[in-house]
């Protein structure tokens, strides 16, 4: 219901920049906010597996991702202003966000379903040298006393991994938006409400991202789709906000529908 409320939210907010700013900046909206949610499904993949190693009882769960969305909120304002700074000098750098998106969609592609084990995890090893963590939560505290030192708790290392997975999500989802839109109020403001939905995302649908089997490539084909139109827009051969409202639209809708399918099936 709360999530339902927010997307209402960002649906109206999405007319209004239309009745100001004329259609096109509507749909540059809808573009990078459709973008944003499916990419926080992955993004929330990879929370319900920090969660699950590290052991978080599920009445914490909520304040971790609280801190890890005001972090997002931060990280990427200051991003995505630094981003379109760079990109009104600097039009080749166009090229490298293209880049960019196009090793993460055959990334996607390429990967399997066995990172549940993140033993290994780049983000989680460096944060576990670096963090002296104590092996036992303290209720909802972040640091606790133990034999008169004090030390972190798993609750604080679990949000240093979720602010550092959120940025190592947002190298592929920034650029993917700059590729719908220039407009860093459209970009922050897309940005904004898909993150500010996480929380009530992650509650909605954590129990049952197994089942969306197929989303994963949808967004691979997505994320191919944005990078080859930043090289064709750089190139001078321009793709309207509204057929790539409409390709984004149309290729998720297809993963979840035959993800439903065959779990059907």
């Amino acid at each position: 219901m709360i999530y339902l409320l927010q997307v209402c939210t960002a649906v109206a907010f999405g007319l209004g920049v239309g009745l100001k700013e004329g259609v096109g900046k509507a749909s540059e909206f809808f573009a990078g906010y459709i973008l944003e949610q499916s990419l926080s499904v992955d993004n929330l993949f990879v929370f319900v597996l920090v969660f699950k190693y590290l052991k978080v009882p599920v009445m914490y769960q909520k304040r971790v991702l609280s801190y890890g969305i005001a972090g997002a909120v931060i990280f990427r304002l200051t991003l995505i202003l630094l981003g379109t700074a760079t990109l009104q000098r600097f039009e080749v750098v166009n090229l490298l966000l293209a880049a960019i998106l196009l090793f993460s969609s055959v990334k996607l592609f390429s990967s399997e379903d066995d990172d549940s084990d993140l033993s290994d995890n780049f983000i989680v090893k460096t944060c576990q040298r670096f963090i002296p963590v104590t092996t036992y939560y303290d209720g909802n505290r972040f640091f606790t006393n133990q034999d008169g030192i004090w030390k972190a708790t798993p609750l604080l290392l679990t949000v240093a991994v979720i602010e550092l997975s959120d940025i190592a999500f947002a190298v592929d989802s920034i650029p993917a938006v700059f590729g719908v839109s220039r407009d860093p109020f459209i970009v922050f403001t897309s940005n904004l409400f898909a993150i500010l939905g996480l929380r009530s995302l992650y509650t909605l649908i954590s129990e049952g991202m197994a089942d969306l089997e197929y989303l994963q490539p949808s967004i691979a084909v997505v994320l191919g789709f944005i990078g080859c139109k930043m090289i064709l827009d750089f190139f001078g051969f321009h793709v309207s906000t509204e057929a790539s409202l409409g390709f984004v639209a149309t290729s998720l809708s297809a993963g979840v529908l035959l993800s439903l399918m065959k779990k059907s099936d």
